[in-house]
């Protein structure tokens, strides 16, 4: 839903009633992620998709209905059912799919809203979606104040949910949870859209230029940090911020978070090894340091007399990618990214022809 956040508020904005149908669980190689969303308004149009072509039809009717009805509903769609080829959905997965109304007098729509707003501005935001009893009477929550309104009683579901809510935002993943709650044990759909996460790059290198590209192209809002403003250039690096500093300084004063990867690739030990220190002390999703096998245990042995044990140096991705026998800076920003999104993933980065089970990330309950 929050990946529709611009179209949603335009049509909101325009008076029209809108279905939303938001992907609440995935078994097996289903084509679309949780969370993916397709939105119906009250004159037909289509914003989004569900499955990339494969079940649109089926989901359109369902949208159609509950705003004919007003009554929501959750479809199923997949290798379990008779007609699944009849709705396009041959690749072996299944997908259950809730529609409702976006109703512009019900109770949560001003959260809602504010939801969809601070989405399309590119800031953090979170929708749960609760399901209880049956699991077909749903309802929804979003993020609430800490401190709720002193004429207010606490609510410890809303609160509780609050709490996984901020997690999944934090980490920038849609995830479907079981949440305990006073002894009633719940299912939760956690929607989350979350800014482009960080790849802060060190070393203004011909292979920093390629990493920056590539990184682009996959999301990653890119920082180019070298103390030589003649290499790290903005011509150079075209939509990367570019940082003349030490690096080390510009690290300890830079924000990151559980989802940043941080890359160095200056070849200089005296930027190389206390920059590696520095950020394998903070908590960001990967640390990786070029170079060759002979550079990576020099950089080992010194990090070793600067204090830092197996443990902090098992964090350490160097030589830094995965085996694919790059060579050029572009081979090598693809054997880059690949570790990071196994890593993202926890997959093993091996050819899919000698591994088994579903091809697409399993979501975290």
């Amino acid at each position: 839903m929050l990946e529709l956040a611009a179209e949603l508020l335009a049509a909101h904005d325009r008076g029209r009633r809108l279905a939303v149908a938001s992907v609440i669980a995935v078994d097996g190689s289903a084509p679309r992620a949780l969370g993916t969303s397709m939105a119906v308004d009250d004159t037909g149009r289509v914003v989004g998709s569900i499955s990339g072509g494969c079940v649109e039809g089926a989901v359109y009717d369902a949208c159609i209905r509950v705003l004919e009805t007003g009554t929501t509903e959750v479809c199923e769609f997949g290798f379990t059912d008779d007609d699944a080829f009849a709705v396009g959905l041959s690749c072996g997965g299944r997908l259950t799919v809730f529609v409702r109304e976006l109703e512009p007098a019900g109770a949560d729509i001003g959260l809602i809203l504010e939801e969809l707003r601070r989405a399309r501005e590119g800031r953090d935001a979170g929708i749960a979606l609760v399901l209880r009893d049956t699991g077909i009477s749903l309802i929804t929550a979003v993020r609430t104040p800490e401190t709720p309104p002193a004429n207010e009683p606490a609510d410890p579901l809303a609160a509780r949910i609050a709490q996984e809510l901020t997690g999944a935002i934090h980490a920038g993943r849609t995830v479907r949870r079981r949440v305990e709650c006073e002894g009633e044990i719940l299912e939760a759909v956690l929607l989350v859209s979350a800014p482009p996460p960080r790849l802060i790059v060190f070393g203004a290198v011909d292979f920093s230029v390629a990493l920056s590209n590539a990184a682009q192209l996959l999301g990653f809002r890119v920082t180019v940090c070298d103390a030589r403003p003649v290499f790290a250039t903005a011509d150079r690096f075209p939509g990367a911020d570019v940082v003349n500093r030490w690096p080390v300084d510009y690290l300890l004063s830079a924000s990151v978070d559980e989802r940043t990867v941080i890359c160095v690739l200056t070849h200089d030990d005296k930027f190389d090894v206390p920059l590696i220190e520095a950020a394998l002390a903070l908590p960001v999703a990967y640390v990786g340091a070029m170079g060759s096998r002979l550079t990576h245990d020099r950089r080992v042995a010194k990090l070793r007399e600067r204090g830092l044990d197996d443990k902090a140096l098992a964090e350490l991705h160097s030589p830094i990618g995965l085996d694919l026998g790059a060579s050029s800076p572009e081979e090598t920003a693809v054997s880059i990214l690949a570790e990071v999104l196994a890593l993202q993933s926890g997959r093993t980065g091996k050819s899919l022809r000698h591994t088994a089970g579903t091809i697409h990330r399993a979501e975290v309950m």
